[in-house]
C-alpha cells in the first residue's frame, strides 16, 4: 500500500462472514460519531459488504463534519451522512430511528483541563443516547483503559475482571459503559461494549509512533514495554459482527490482536525493514495496560492481518513517505492523564 486510497481499499475488504451476517441482519445501520478516527473506513467496510452481499440497507453517518471534505467523501463512498451535534438534544432527537446503532462519540484527547467535557461526551451523552434509541440494538464503543494494568505474563485481562480505571479519562469511559448498562437494564436494550485497544491504521497507532521514533533516530521509551494492537480493519469487521452478538445486559467484548506485544522486539523487528538500528530509553515495567481478547476470537476468529504484517506495511508506508496524521495513542501513559 502505497496511497491512501489503496489503504482505504484494504480497510473496506470485508470478509465472508462479515458478509453473510450482514445479509440476515435486520434494519439499518447508523454511525453515531462518524467523523473520527475510525468511523470512515467502518462505515465504508459496512456499505462494501452490503454490497457484496446484494441487499438494500443504509448505512448513516453522524457527526457535527467540522471537515466538510470527510462528509463529502463519506457520500461518495455510499454512505448518507447527518450534520448533529448530539449534545444538542434538538438534533440528537431529531435523528431517524435505527435498528442498529454503533455508537463511537466521546472524548479522550485534551481531558486534561476540560474535564467536564470530557464527563459529558463519555458519561452524560449515552444516557440521552440510549432514551433516544431504547428500541435498537447498540454497540458502545469503549476501552481497553478502564482495565487495571496486569503482570505482562498473564496475558492481559477477560472481560471477568473488574474495571479499575486510571485518570479521568479512564473513568468517564466506565461511566458510559455504567450509563448504556442502566438503560439497558432499564429498557432491554440489546447491547455489546465494545473494548478496544489499540487500533493500527497506517496513518495513526502504536506502531507508527515505535517506527517514526526508529526511522528518526529518536528514543523508544520502554517503561510501558507491552501493548496489544489489532488492524484496524479487522476491528472494524469485528465491530459490525458484534451487532449480531448484542444482549441484555449487555455482552462486554475486548477487541484487540491476540499478542502480548514487546516493544522492544516491535522496535527491532521495525528498524531491520527501515535499514536503522533502534535507540532504546528506561527498562521495561512489570505490568502494562494489556487485554486478553480470547472471546472475541472465539466469536469472530482470530484477525486477518498479522502482527507481522502489520510492521511490514508500516516499515514500508514509512519509506514511501506515506500521509500520518497527528493523533498520537500515548499508550505510555502510567498515570491516566490526557
Amino acid at each position: 500500500m502505497n496511497t491512501i486510497a489503496e489503504l482505504e481499499a484494504k480497510l473496506a475488504e470485508p470478509s465472508e462472514k462479515l458478509i453473510a451476517e450482514l445479509s440476515v441482519l435486520d434494519g439499518d445501520i447508523m454511525l453515531l460519531g462518524v467523523g473520527g478516527k475510525m468511523g470512515p473506513s467502518l462505515a465504508r467496510l459496512a456499505v462494501h459488504a452490503i454490497q457484496m452481499a446484494g441487499i438494500r440497507k443504509r448505512v448513516i453517518g453522524v457527526s457535527r463534519f467540522s471537515n466538510e471534505e470527510s462528509k463529502r467523501e463519506l457520500e461518495e463512498a455510499g454512505v448518507e451522512t447527518i450534520s448533529c451535534d448530539l449534545l444538542n438534544d434538538n438534533d440528537l432527537q431529531s435523528l431517524p430511528e435505527v435498528a442498529n446503532i454503533i455508537y463511537m462519540a466521546g472524548n479522550k484527547f485534551g481531558t486534561t483541563g476540560n474535564e467536564h467535557f470530557t464527563w459529558a461526551m463519555n458519561a452524560y451523552l449515552p444516557g440521552r443516547v440510549a432514551e433516544k434509541f431504547r428500541n435498537s440494538r447498540i454497540v458502545v464503543f469503549s476501552s481497553g483503559n478502564v482495565y487495571p494494568f496486569t503482570s505482562v505474563g498473564l496475558g492481559g485481562v477477560t472481560e471477568s475482571v473488574m474495571p479499575e480505571p486510571k485518570g479521568e479519562y479512564a473513568q468517564s469511559c466506565l461511566g458510559r459503559e455504567r450509563i448504556f448498562e442502566h438503560f439497558s437494564h432499564k429498557y432491554n436494550i440489546p447491547m455489546v461494549i465494545y473494548r478496544l485497544n489499540y487500533a493500527i491504521d497506517m496513518r495513526y497507532g502504536v506502531l507508527l509512533e515505535i517506527a517514526k521514533s526508529v526511522y528518526e533516530g529518536q528514543p523508544v521509551q520502554l517503561a510501558t514495554g507491552h501493548a496489544n494492537v489489532i488492524w484496524q480493519g479487522d476491528a472494524n469487521e469485528m465491530a459490525l459482527r458484534c451487532l449480531t452478538v448484542c444482549t441484555h445486559p449487555p455482552n462486554i467484548v475486548n477487541i484487540t490482536g491476540p499478542e502480548t506485544m514487546s516493544i522492544r522486539w516491535a522496535a527491532e523487528e521495525i528498524g531491520k525493514r527501515l535499514g536503522k538500528t533502534p535507540v532504546f530509553e528506561g527498562i521495561e515495567s512489570d505490568t502494562s495496560l494489556l487485554s486478553n481478547a480470547s472471546k472475541s476470537h472465539q466469536l469472530f476468529g482470530y484477525p486477518r492481518v498479522s502482527l507481522l504484517q502489520m510492521i511490514d506495511w508500516t516499515a514500508d508506508w514509512i519509506l514511501h513517505g506515506g500521509k500520518t496524521w497527528n493523533k498520537p495513542t500515548h499508550f505510555q501513559e502510567r498515570k491516566g492523564n490526557f
